[in-house]
């Protein structure tokens, strides 16, 4: 499957930025979805999961009640809605898919397929 990151872009501290991640290339509700994010010289870092149908969602604790991770199937595309942006949420944001459930977790090596990477930036 091959996944399209997009919606990134420049905030101000307290707004808010809708990310988007398109697939093709695979049967779609058959992966859950993460999201994860990275800033130079750091490792990626777990952001949220969703699993196949919606029904199963985690998030880290820095954004949980900030960002809202969900999924279109039909439109094969899986979303992070995020508001109240802080300058720490500046990161280059990735969406990956993982075919066998077990990326709840949050580890990355779960996710078998990657996004190029959209980049936010938030402002103070």
């Amino acid at each position: 499957v091959q996944l399209q990151a997009s919606g990134g872009g420049l905030v101000q501290a307290g707004g808010s930025l809708r990310l988007s991640c398109a697939a093709s290339g695979g049967t779609f509700n058959q992966y859950a979805m993460g999201w994860f994010r990275q800033t130079p010289g750091k490792e990626r870092d777990f952001v949220g999961y969703v699993n196949w149908n919606g029904d199963i969602i985690r998030y880290a604790d820095s954004v949980k009640g900030r960002f809202t991770i969900s999924r279109d199937n039909a439109k094969k595309t899986v979303y992070l809605q995020m508001v109240s942006l802080k300058p720490d949420d500046t990161a280059v944001y990735y969406c990956a898919a993982d075919r066998t459930g077990n990326g709840r977790s949050g580890r990355s090596y779960e996710f078998s397929y990657w996004g190029q990477g959209t980049q936010v930036t938030v402002s103070s």
